[in-house]
């Protein structure tokens, strides 16, 4: 779910003008009963090139996708409810590039964005997506690359770049597919700063992956994703954020906990990255079917680097798998200078703790420490009264 082009200065330019993706140049604004950028309705899609801002006590039917243009910012008050209509990957909300959310749930009055069926299922809808300037290594310089959904140009130079704030939010039965290549997530957060603020955020019951990082700098804090039924953390094209108190369960249907990638495998490393990804996780707790069930908590590839501080592991077949080569896919060269480790880990139920399929000799030792001391988050004391566990 890593495919993406670089994109024309033309279509930059017809994105910005506020142009639909859809190949038509209508500009839609569907609001019932509203006008302009403030709702005063109940269904929202479109492309807005005003502010969107949306009133307390409301529930809301998103009925198609609904994209913020540059300049502009959608406002989700706390408590508020959005349920899209169930019809796949063409529903959805994005956060273009110098547009901006305010969504600020609390604890007991959490914003969430749903499914509108009586009886929802993962996929019924597409996801939130969130587009910035940060770095990204998939493209040089200023270029920029383009989103799988919704064909919006993110990346750039600005690694402290502000999408807005994001606070107590819970997003359900999302990953709707476009075809086999284009899936949503529950969060895709495309080359995010972080000057961005996300915090307590879950992804529950998704088709596709939980939360997938597509390179950018941003620091997400209090992450619970529950039975996504691929990844449920993700990370590509140079990511190099800290992930601070996250918390994975798995369903019935599941990938990995966590699949880390240097570069965007669907379009290879381009000649070696200028950098990798190299992101800081602390306090993570993965929670598996049992050792006997299969399956990897952790996959590390593609030149990934990546420092992962008390991290808790349980009811697995591998705790981490590292592939790579000493090619243009240098894992276990990570692992060698440091730059790939794990320091303070617990392993419950887990048969294999490592394995090694990168092409470099280590020990154990030389990427675990702190066999047996890891604790993970401390799940119950954050996530009361605003997840679905």
């Amino acid at each position: 779910m890593k495919r993406n082009f670089l994109l024309s200065l033309a279509t930059v330019a017809m994105l910005i003008t506020g142009c639909s993706t859809d190949d038509t140049a209508d500009v839609v604004l569907n609001v019932n009963n509203g006008g302009g950028g403030d709702s005063t309705g109940s269904t929202i899609s479109g492309t807005y090139t005003s502010d969107l801002t949306l009133e307390a006590g409301i529930e809301y039917t998103l009925n198609g996708s609904l994209i913020m243009s540059t300049g502009t910012t959608l406002t989700i008050p706390a408590g508020t409810t959005i349920k899209a209509l169930a019809q796949g990957s063409d529903i959805y909300i994005a956060i273009a590039q110098g547009a901006t959310i305010n969504a600020m749930g609390t604890a007991t009055n959490p914003i969430v964005l749903t499914s509108n069926a009586s009886n929802p299922q993962a996929g019924d809808w597409g996801g939130l997506i969130i587009l910035g300037k940060a770095p990204i290594n998939s493209v040089a310089g200023s270029a920029t690359s383009t989103s799988e959904i919704a064909s919006l140009p993110y990346g750039g130079t600005i690694p402290g770049d502000d999408s807005g704030s994001i606070r107590y939010m819970r997003i359900e039965y999302s990953g709707g597919s476009a075809d086999g290549q284009s899936e949503n997530n529950g969060f895709s957060f495309y080359g995010v700063g972080n000057g961005t603020l996300v915090e307590y955020i879950q992804a529950y019951e998704g088709k596709d992956d939980g939360i997938e990082f597509f390179g950018g700098t941003v620091n997400v804090d209090y992450v619970s994703v529950v039975n996504a039924q691929d990844d449920s953390i993700d990370w590509t094209e140079g990511y190099t954020g800290t992930i601070t108190n996250a918390y994975v369960k798995h369903g019935t249907d599941h990938d990995k906990g966590v699949e880390a990638d240097g570069y965007n495998t669907d379009i290879g490393n381009n000649s070696n990255p200028i950098f990798w990804s190299k992101p800081t996780v602390n306090n993570l707790t993965i929670v598996g079917n049992g050792s006997g069930t299969g399956n990897e908590a952790i996959r590390l590839r593609a030149g990934t680097q990546g420092i992962f501080n008390n991290v808790s592991l349980e009811g697995f077949a591998e705790g981490f798998d590292l592939d790579g080569d000493q090619g243009d896919s240098p894992t276990g060269a990570g692992v060698m200078s440091g730059d790939l480790k794990v320091m303070d880990i617990l392993f419950t139920d887990v048969t294999l703790k490592v394995k090694n399929d990168t092409g470099s000799s280590f020990t154990d030792a030389d990427f675990v420490s702190g066999d047996g001391n890891g604790t993970g988050t401390d799940y119950s004391a954050w996530s009361s009264g605003w997840t679905i566990q």
